[in-house]
């Protein structure tokens, strides 16, 4: 076998490094430009619902112990589910209108 010097090495070969590489980055991006719903703690919660029912944009049925996230129509029996799934739906709104929170 003739190597010619425009033959590339297979053994300094680095373009799947590269590829794994900048996968690597992409995913890292990814990851720091997602909501973090996960640590939303009881009191947190309910200071968000509070200043959602103040910004109309919770209704809580008392008789129910339901509050309704009025842009989505959704009901809820938590403060808590509430919170995240508000977090979650803004950041998915912005995410589509390409708004950054």
């Amino acid at each position: 076998m003739r190597l010619t010097m425009t033959d590339p090495n297979p053994i300094d070969d680095t373009g799947d490094d590269y590829s794994r590489f900048e996968a690597r980055l992409v995913a890292r991006d990814q990851d720091a430009t997602r909501v973090v719903t996960a640590d939303l703690g009881e009191t947190t919660a309910r200071q968000l619902v509070t200043e959602l029912i103040d910004n109309s944009v919770v209704t809580p049925i008392p008789g129910k112990r339901v509050f309704v996230h009025e842009p989505s129509g959704t009901a809820f029996d938590s403060s808590t589910q509430l919170a995240v799934f508000h977090q979650g739906w803004t950041a998915a709104r912005d995410d589509v209108t390409g708004e950054e929170s």
